[in-house]
Protein backbone atom coordinates (compact mmCIF):
# COMPACT_ATOMS: atom_id res chain seq x y z
CA UNK A 1 0.00 0.00 0.00
CA UNK A 2 3.23 2.50 0.66
CA UNK A 3 4.44 2.09 -2.69
CA UNK A 4 1.19 2.53 -4.16
CA UNK A 5 0.68 5.39 -1.93
CA UNK A 6 3.82 7.05 -2.81
CA UNK A 7 3.16 6.39 -6.68
CA UNK A 8 -0.16 8.10 -6.78
CA UNK A 9 1.81 10.70 -4.70
CA UNK A 10 4.03 11.01 -7.65
CA UNK A 11 2.05 11.21 -10.45
CA UNK A 12 -0.11 14.17 -8.63
CA UNK A 13 3.34 16.49 -8.50
CA UNK A 14 3.69 15.36 -12.08
CA UNK A 15 0.06 16.65 -13.47
CA UNK A 16 0.58 19.50 -11.12
CA UNK A 17 3.26 20.34 -13.29
CA UNK A 18 1.05 19.74 -16.47
CA UNK A 19 -1.43 21.87 -15.42
CA UNK A 20 0.78 24.35 -15.11
CA UNK A 21 1.70 23.75 -18.23
CA UNK A 22 -1.54 23.99 -20.24
CA UNK A 23 -2.38 27.21 -17.69
CA UNK A 24 0.70 29.00 -19.74
CA UNK A 25 -2.18 30.18 -22.33
CA UNK A 26 -3.66 31.85 -19.55
CA UNK A 27 -0.37 34.02 -18.24
CA UNK A 28 -1.43 36.40 -20.48
CA UNK A 29 -4.64 37.58 -19.70
CA UNK A 30 -5.85 38.80 -16.34
CA UNK A 31 -7.63 35.41 -14.68
CA UNK A 32 -6.36 32.97 -13.15
CA UNK A 33 -7.19 29.03 -13.75
CA UNK A 34 -9.56 28.90 -11.11
CA UNK A 35 -11.67 32.56 -12.62
CA UNK A 36 -11.70 30.64 -15.61
CA UNK A 37 -13.24 27.28 -14.48
CA UNK A 38 -15.87 29.90 -12.48
CA UNK A 39 -16.79 31.28 -15.76
CA UNK A 40 -16.90 28.24 -17.56
CA UNK A 41 -19.29 26.45 -14.67
CA UNK A 42 -21.71 30.34 -15.24
CA UNK A 43 -21.04 29.79 -19.26
CA UNK A 44 -23.09 26.31 -18.66
CA UNK A 45 -26.36 27.62 -17.37
CA UNK A 46 -28.47 30.70 -18.06
CA UNK A 47 -28.49 31.38 -14.52
CA UNK A 48 -26.51 29.96 -11.56
CA UNK A 49 -27.27 29.79 -7.63
CA UNK A 50 -23.96 31.17 -6.02
CA UNK A 51 -23.90 28.60 -3.20
CA UNK A 52 -24.60 26.14 -5.90
CA UNK A 53 -21.25 27.28 -7.35
CA UNK A 54 -19.04 27.36 -4.33
CA UNK A 55 -20.30 23.64 -3.58
CA UNK A 56 -19.91 22.73 -6.97
CA UNK A 57 -16.29 24.16 -7.00
CA UNK A 58 -15.55 23.56 -3.26
CA UNK A 59 -14.50 27.94 -2.72
CA UNK A 60 -14.20 29.36 0.47
CA UNK A 61 -17.32 31.97 0.27
CA UNK A 62 -15.31 34.84 0.70
CA UNK A 63 -13.25 34.53 -1.73
CA UNK A 64 -15.69 33.51 -4.17
CA UNK A 65 -17.44 36.36 -3.13
CA UNK A 66 -14.55 38.82 -3.92
CA UNK A 67 -14.08 36.85 -7.37
CA UNK A 68 -17.96 37.46 -8.37
CA UNK A 69 -17.28 41.20 -7.28
CA UNK A 70 -14.68 41.97 -9.74
CA UNK A 71 -15.93 40.14 -12.10
CA UNK A 72 -19.05 42.56 -11.61
CA UNK A 73 -16.90 45.34 -11.42
CA UNK A 74 -15.13 44.29 -14.98
CA UNK A 75 -18.72 44.01 -16.39
CA UNK A 76 -18.63 40.19 -17.04
CA UNK A 77 -21.68 39.29 -14.86
CA UNK A 78 -24.60 40.71 -13.14
CA UNK A 79 -25.92 39.03 -10.12
CA UNK A 80 -29.83 39.11 -8.54
CA UNK A 81 -31.96 38.15 -5.51
CA UNK A 82 -33.62 34.93 -6.56
CA UNK A 83 -37.10 35.96 -6.63
CA UNK A 84 -38.29 32.44 -4.53
CA UNK A 85 -36.03 33.11 -1.72
CA UNK A 86 -34.27 36.36 -1.59
CA UNK A 87 -31.59 35.14 0.98
CA UNK A 88 -30.47 33.53 -2.62
CA UNK A 89 -28.23 34.78 -4.83
CA UNK A 90 -28.40 34.35 -9.02
CA UNK A 91 -25.82 34.80 -11.17
CA UNK A 92 -25.65 35.48 -14.98
CA UNK A 93 -22.62 36.09 -17.55
CA UNK A 94 -23.06 39.08 -19.60
CA UNK A 95 -22.16 39.42 -23.05
CA UNK A 96 -18.75 40.28 -22.11
CA UNK A 97 -18.43 37.43 -19.94
CA UNK A 98 -19.40 35.26 -22.63
CA UNK A 99 -16.93 36.77 -24.86
CA UNK A 100 -14.01 36.37 -21.85
CA UNK A 101 -14.81 33.12 -21.41
CA UNK A 102 -14.46 31.92 -25.07
CA UNK A 103 -10.89 33.99 -24.93
CA UNK A 104 -10.04 32.12 -22.21
CA UNK A 105 -11.30 28.58 -23.49
CA UNK A 106 -9.62 29.36 -27.22
CA UNK A 107 -6.27 29.90 -24.67
CA UNK A 108 -6.78 26.47 -22.95
CA UNK A 109 -7.69 24.58 -25.89
CA UNK A 110 -4.61 26.13 -27.77
CA UNK A 111 -2.34 24.47 -24.73
CA UNK A 112 -3.81 20.94 -25.15
CA UNK A 113 -3.37 20.79 -28.52
CA UNK A 114 0.03 22.01 -28.43
CA UNK A 115 1.02 19.03 -25.86
CA UNK A 116 -1.12 16.11 -28.32
CA UNK A 117 0.83 17.96 -31.33
CA UNK A 118 4.22 15.71 -30.64
CA UNK A 119 2.62 12.94 -29.66
CA UNK A 120 2.01 9.83 -32.63
CA UNK A 121 -1.64 8.66 -32.97
CA UNK A 122 -1.28 5.79 -30.31
CA UNK A 123 0.17 7.60 -27.61
CA UNK A 124 -2.51 10.15 -27.91
CA UNK A 125 -5.50 6.92 -27.81
CA UNK A 126 -3.38 5.82 -24.75
CA UNK A 127 -3.13 9.03 -23.07
CA UNK A 128 -6.46 9.85 -23.54
CA UNK A 129 -7.45 6.10 -22.42
CA UNK A 130 -5.47 6.17 -19.03
CA UNK A 131 -6.92 9.30 -18.27
CA UNK A 132 -10.75 7.81 -19.15
CA UNK A 133 -9.86 4.70 -16.72
CA UNK A 134 -8.40 6.75 -13.64
CA UNK A 135 -11.94 9.15 -14.10
CA UNK A 136 -13.47 6.24 -13.83
CA UNK A 137 -11.88 4.57 -11.08
CA UNK A 138 -12.10 7.46 -9.02
CA UNK A 139 -15.23 8.99 -10.00
CA UNK A 140 -18.71 7.85 -8.46
CA UNK A 141 -20.36 8.25 -11.86
CA UNK A 142 -22.10 5.74 -13.24
CA UNK A 143 -19.52 4.02 -16.52
CA UNK A 144 -20.33 5.10 -20.07
CA UNK A 145 -22.82 3.23 -21.62
CA UNK A 146 -21.37 3.97 -25.12
CA UNK A 147 -19.40 1.08 -26.98
CA UNK A 148 -17.77 -0.10 -30.74
CA UNK A 149 -17.28 -3.09 -31.99
CA UNK A 150 -14.72 -3.31 -34.39
CA UNK A 151 -12.04 -5.90 -35.86
CA UNK A 152 -8.01 -5.91 -34.52
CA UNK A 153 -5.91 -3.30 -34.50
CA UNK A 154 -1.92 -3.80 -34.32
CA UNK A 155 -1.85 -5.13 -30.66
CA UNK A 156 -5.25 -6.32 -30.23
CA UNK A 157 -4.23 -9.55 -30.43
CA UNK A 158 -1.80 -9.45 -27.91
CA UNK A 159 -3.88 -7.76 -25.71
CA UNK A 160 -6.41 -10.39 -25.69
CA UNK A 161 -3.61 -13.22 -24.34
CA UNK A 162 -2.47 -11.09 -21.56
CA UNK A 163 -6.33 -10.44 -20.44
CA UNK A 164 -7.09 -13.81 -20.85
CA UNK A 165 -3.85 -14.56 -19.15
CA UNK A 166 -4.79 -11.65 -16.16
CA UNK A 167 -8.26 -12.40 -15.92
CA UNK A 168 -8.92 -15.83 -15.55
CA UNK A 169 -6.13 -16.11 -13.02
CA UNK A 170 -7.87 -13.21 -10.26
CA UNK A 171 -11.42 -14.14 -11.26
CA UNK A 172 -11.32 -18.04 -11.13
CA UNK A 173 -7.49 -19.08 -10.08
CA UNK A 174 -6.07 -20.76 -13.29
CA UNK A 175 -2.61 -21.17 -14.01
CA UNK A 176 -0.75 -20.17 -16.93
CA UNK A 177 -1.45 -23.40 -19.05
CA UNK A 178 -4.56 -21.58 -19.81
CA UNK A 179 -2.89 -17.91 -20.76
CA UNK A 180 -1.10 -20.70 -23.12
CA UNK A 181 -3.76 -21.88 -24.94
CA UNK A 182 -5.26 -18.79 -25.84
CA UNK A 183 -1.58 -17.92 -27.13
CA UNK A 184 -2.29 -20.64 -29.24
CA UNK A 185 -5.41 -20.07 -30.59
CA UNK A 186 -4.46 -16.17 -31.05
CA UNK A 187 -1.18 -17.25 -32.75
CA UNK A 188 -3.08 -19.55 -35.50
CA UNK A 189 -4.95 -16.84 -35.75
CA UNK A 190 -2.69 -14.38 -36.71
CA UNK A 191 -0.55 -16.83 -38.42
CA UNK A 192 -2.37 -17.57 -41.50
CA UNK A 193 -6.64 -17.10 -41.67
CA UNK A 194 -8.94 -16.79 -44.15
CA UNK A 195 -10.95 -13.37 -44.00
CA UNK A 196 -13.80 -14.80 -45.75
CA UNK A 197 -13.95 -18.04 -43.03
CA UNK A 198 -12.73 -16.59 -39.79
CA UNK A 199 -12.95 -13.03 -38.06
CA UNK A 200 -12.56 -11.25 -34.70
CA UNK A 201 -13.73 -8.76 -33.23
CA UNK A 202 -12.59 -6.27 -30.78
CA UNK A 203 -15.08 -3.86 -28.16
CA UNK A 204 -14.03 -0.62 -27.18
CA UNK A 205 -15.04 1.25 -24.61
CA UNK A 206 -13.55 5.18 -24.47
CA UNK A 207 -10.33 4.59 -27.00
CA UNK A 208 -9.41 1.19 -25.05
CA UNK A 209 -10.14 -2.60 -25.62
CA UNK A 210 -12.82 -3.74 -23.70
CA UNK A 211 -13.69 -7.64 -25.32
CA UNK A 212 -13.15 -10.02 -27.41
CA UNK A 213 -14.25 -12.87 -29.45
CA UNK A 214 -13.30 -15.20 -32.26
CA UNK A 215 -14.92 -17.14 -35.09
CA UNK A 216 -12.78 -19.89 -35.86
CA UNK A 217 -13.58 -22.40 -38.83
CA UNK A 218 -13.99 -26.02 -37.38
CA UNK A 219 -14.60 -28.04 -40.62
CA UNK A 220 -15.64 -27.12 -44.09
CA UNK A 221 -19.35 -27.03 -42.25
CA UNK A 222 -18.78 -25.96 -38.53
CA UNK A 223 -17.80 -22.66 -37.16
CA UNK A 224 -15.61 -22.71 -33.55
CA UNK A 225 -16.61 -19.19 -31.36
CA UNK A 226 -13.87 -19.16 -29.22
CA UNK A 227 -11.98 -16.30 -26.90
CA UNK A 228 -15.30 -14.30 -25.39
CA UNK A 229 -14.19 -11.99 -23.02
CA UNK A 230 -15.17 -8.96 -21.30
CA UNK A 231 -13.95 -6.92 -19.08
CA UNK A 232 -14.96 -6.57 -15.65
CA UNK A 233 -15.17 -2.27 -15.70
CA UNK A 234 -17.43 -3.17 -18.96
CA UNK A 235 -19.65 -5.74 -17.83
CA UNK A 236 -23.15 -5.07 -17.81
CA UNK A 237 -23.38 -2.89 -20.96
CA UNK A 238 -24.38 -5.97 -23.44
CA UNK A 239 -21.29 -6.04 -24.71
CA UNK A 240 -20.78 -9.80 -24.49
CA UNK A 241 -23.80 -10.23 -26.28
CA UNK A 242 -23.27 -7.98 -29.09
CA UNK A 243 -19.84 -9.79 -29.54
CA UNK A 244 -21.36 -13.31 -29.59
CA UNK A 245 -24.34 -11.61 -31.90
CA UNK A 246 -21.12 -10.70 -34.24
CA UNK A 247 -19.58 -13.88 -34.23
CA UNK A 248 -23.26 -15.35 -35.64
CA UNK A 249 -24.04 -12.92 -38.14
CA UNK A 250 -20.52 -13.77 -39.71
CA UNK A 251 -20.41 -17.40 -39.37
CA UNK A 252 -23.84 -17.56 -41.03
CA UNK A 253 -22.56 -15.40 -44.25
CA UNK A 254 -19.76 -17.08 -44.53
CA UNK A 255 -21.22 -20.34 -45.19
CA UNK A 256 -21.41 -22.44 -41.99
CA UNK A 257 -24.48 -24.56 -41.27
CA UNK A 258 -23.36 -24.82 -37.30
CA UNK A 259 -21.57 -23.22 -34.75
CA UNK A 260 -19.88 -24.71 -31.99
CA UNK A 261 -18.11 -23.18 -28.57
CA UNK A 262 -16.21 -25.14 -25.15
CA UNK A 263 -17.06 -23.25 -21.66
CA UNK A 264 -16.84 -24.86 -18.15
CA UNK A 265 -19.85 -24.78 -15.85
CA UNK A 266 -17.96 -22.26 -13.45
CA UNK A 267 -18.68 -19.38 -16.38
CA UNK A 268 -22.42 -18.81 -15.44
CA UNK A 269 -22.28 -15.58 -16.83
CA UNK A 270 -20.96 -16.35 -20.80
CA UNK A 271 -23.27 -19.55 -20.58
CA UNK A 272 -26.34 -17.51 -19.98
CA UNK A 273 -25.14 -15.20 -22.83
CA UNK A 274 -24.67 -18.18 -25.04
CA UNK A 275 -28.15 -19.39 -23.88
CA UNK A 276 -30.20 -16.42 -25.39
CA UNK A 277 -27.88 -16.95 -28.59
CA UNK A 278 -29.72 -19.79 -28.52
CA UNK A 279 -26.72 -22.38 -28.28
CA UNK A 280 -28.23 -25.93 -26.20
CA UNK A 281 -25.46 -27.59 -23.80
CA UNK A 282 -24.64 -31.06 -26.19
CA UNK A 283 -22.31 -32.69 -23.28
CA UNK A 284 -19.59 -31.84 -20.26
CA UNK A 285 -17.54 -33.83 -18.84
CA UNK A 286 -15.42 -33.20 -15.39
CA UNK A 287 -11.48 -32.87 -16.65
CA UNK A 288 -8.12 -31.54 -14.61
CA UNK A 289 -7.23 -28.58 -16.49
CA UNK A 290 -5.65 -24.99 -16.01
CA UNK A 291 -4.26 -26.61 -12.17
CA UNK A 292 -7.82 -27.27 -11.15
CA UNK A 293 -10.93 -29.41 -11.43
CA UNK A 294 -13.75 -27.84 -14.35
CA UNK A 295 -16.16 -29.38 -16.23
CA UNK A 296 -16.15 -29.06 -19.47
CA UNK A 297 -19.03 -28.34 -21.14
CA UNK A 298 -19.88 -28.29 -25.18
CA UNK A 299 -22.30 -26.37 -26.45
CA UNK A 300 -23.86 -25.73 -30.41
CA UNK A 301 -26.52 -24.48 -32.58
CA UNK A 302 -27.54 -24.13 -36.28
CA UNK A 303 -27.28 -21.31 -38.65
Amino acid sequence: MEELVARVRGFNRFYTRVIGVLGAGMHDTAYSLTEGRVLYELDKKDTTETGELRRMLDLDAGYLSRMLARFETDGLITRERSPEDARRQLVRLSEQGRAVWKMLDDASAAGVRALLQPLTEEDRRRLIAAATTIQHILDDRPAPEAYVIRPPRPGDLGWVVHRHGVLYVEEHGWDETFEAMAARIVAGYAGGHDPRREACWIAEVDGEPAGSVFCLKRDDRTAQLRLLLVEPSARGMGIGGRLVDECLSFAKRAGYERIILMTVDALTTARRIYERAGFVLDEQYAKSAYGTEVTEQYWSRPL
